[in-house]
C-alpha cells in the first residue's frame, strides 16, 4: 500500500522556497513570562520548568537578573542581547547547512515569550534578524496575552515582504483546564489573537497538549477542533509530560495527576490528524526529553522510538510522517 505524506511544515517551506529551510531557535536573555514576573500569575504553567529556558552563551549568564516587560522603560542591555542574536543565528545555521544542507532558514524566536518587551527591544531584534544571509523570515513564539496592537501591526508590515510566523500556546479550550494549570488567560483570548494576527496577515502555528488534567479524550479533540476552526495555518501537537522542579511534579508525587498513556496519546493524534483540515500543515506530534529531569511516563524519553510508534498508528489509515 502506498502512504500518503502528512503535510508537514517542512515540506511547506520547500514548496514555497524551493529548498531546505530550517528554523534556526533562538534563546534571547532578558526575556519572561508574564505567568512567571508576577503580572497574570507566579510560577509559570504548572508543566513549566523556568530554568530549562536560559540559553548557554557567556553574554546570557552577564544578563541574569534582567528581565524585561512590556512596560519597561529602557532596555540598558539591548546591544547585548543583539550580539546574542547574531552569535546564537551564526553558530546554529553554519550546523544545520552543513549538517543537513539548509539553505534558507526562519530565525525562530523560542524561549519564553518573545513579544513581552517594549517595541523598540522587539522592532531591533526581528530587523537585525532578517539582515542575516539566507534569512526569509520570521517565528516567534509568545502568548495571547503579551503581544500589543503595534507589535502585531508591524509584524503586518514585515509580512507583506517575509514569511511571518506566530506561534501561540493554546493549549486547550477549556478554562477549568487553563485554570487548573495557571495558564493566566482565557481561551477567548487566544481566539481573539489568533484571529487579530490573521487579520493582520501573519501565518499562525498553535500548540496543543493532549494529556493535560482531568481532560478527557473528547475534549482534547474539541480543542483541536476549535484550533482549526479558528484558521490555524501550522499546528504543534505535544503529550504532557512531567519534569523535576515544577508545580506538576508536585501533583504528581501527591497522586493527584496521571500522565497520559502512548497507547491514549497515539489515538488522540490520529483522531486529531484525521479530522484536521488539509491545509494545515504539522510541525510537531511529540515531545520528550531524555534527561534525569523526566519524572514521567517514560515512554516521553525517546522520541525517535515515540516517531516509530506514531508511524506504525498512521500506517494503518494510509498516512506516514
Amino acid at each position: 500500500m502506498s502512504l500518503k505524506q502528512i503535510y508537514t511544515f517542512g515540506g511547506y517551506l520547500k514548496d514555497k522556497f524551493g529548498c531546505k529551510v530550517y528554523k534556526v531557535g533562538i534563546n534571547i536573555s532578558g526575556f519572561t513570562c508574564p505567568n512567571i514576573d508576577g503580572t497574570v500569575a507566579k510560577g509559570g504553567c504548572t508543566f513549566c520548568e523556568n530554568d530549562s529556558f536560559s540559553a548557554s552563551t557567556d553574554q546570557v549568564q552577564e544578563l541574569k537578573g534582567f528581565h524585561l516587560n512590556l512596560d519597561s522603560k529602557e532596555n540598558p542591555f539591548l546591544e547585548k542581547q543583539l550580539l546574542q542574536l547574531e552569535q546564537q543565528f551564526q553558530a546554529i545555521s553554519a550546523r544545520q547547512a552543513k549538517e543537513y544542507g539548509a539553505e534558507k532558514f526562519l530565525v525562530y524566536f523560542q524561549s519564553f515569550t518573545n513579544t513581552y518587551a517594549p517595541f523598540e527591544t522587539l522592532k531591533a531584534l526581528y530587523d537585525k534578524a532578517l539582515t542575516f544571509p539566507n534569512v526569509v523570515g520570521l517565528s516567534i513564539g509568545t502568548r495571547s496575552d503579551s503581544i500589543t496592537d503595534e507589535t502585531l501591526e508591524y509584524l503586518s508590515e514585515l509580512a507583506r515582504e517575509k514569511e511571518i510566523w506566530i506561534e501561540f500556546g493554546i493549549q486547550s479550550v477549556y478554562d477549568k483546564t487553563l485554570d487548573r494549570i495557571n495558564r493566566g488567560h482565557d481561551s477567548a483570548n487566544v481566539k481573539e489573537w489568533i484571529l487579530k494576527s490573521k487579520k493582520a496577515g501573519l501565518n499562525v502555528c498553535g500548540h496543543l497538549i493532549f494529556g493535560l488534567p482531568d481532560e478527557t479524550q473528547e475534549m482534547m479533540l474539541e480543542t483541536a477542533k476549535q484550533a482549526y476552526e479558528w484558521g490555524i495555518d501550522s499546528v504543534k501537537y505535544h503529550p504532557l509530560y512531567v519534569v523535576k522542579r515544577t508545580a506538576l511534579a508536585n501533583e504528581y508525587a501527591r497522586g493527584e495527576f496521571t500522565p497520559i498513556t502512548e497507547e491514549l496519546y497515539l489515538d488522540t493524534l490520529i483522531k486529531a490528524i484525521e479530522m484536521k483540515p488539509a491545509n494545515i500543515n504539522v510541525q510537531r506530534i511529540t515531545a520528550g526529553i531524555d534527561d534525569n529531569s523526566l519524572i514521567a511516563p517514560d515512554w516521553c524519553r525517546d522520541k525517535n522510538k515515540q516517531v516509530r510508534h506514531i508511524n506504525a498508528a498512521l500506517k494503518k489509515i494510509g498516512l506516514k510522517y
